[in-house]
């Protein structure tokens, strides 16, 4: 998945995770580390977050469904056999 992002914003991302060990936990890490690091993330916690997004996704999208579904069922007229 690394691969999958550009050279911006894996070098965004690695120069956060070592402001965040600078200024958190008083600690220097290292291009190397930081970049391992970052990869750990994303093969092992990445799954999770996209899931997430994905089941955030999809009950927005049944919101969004339901929603229709009473604008539509809104719109019906009354039918039935005319009055004579």
């Amino acid at each position: 998945m690394i691969k999958t992002l550009t050279k911006e914003q894996r070098e965004y991302m690695v120069e956060r995770i070592q402001t965040y060990f600078e200024l958190e936990r008083d600690e220097e890490i290292g291009t190397i580390a930081s970049e391992q690091l970052l990869q750990f993330m994303i093969q092992e916690l990445g799954p999770f977050m996209y899931n997430k997004g994905i089941n955030d996704a999809r009950q927005m999208v049944e919101q969004k469904v339901v929603n229709l579904d009473e604008d539509l069922l809104s719109l019906e007229r009354p039918s039935g056999h005319s009055s004579r």
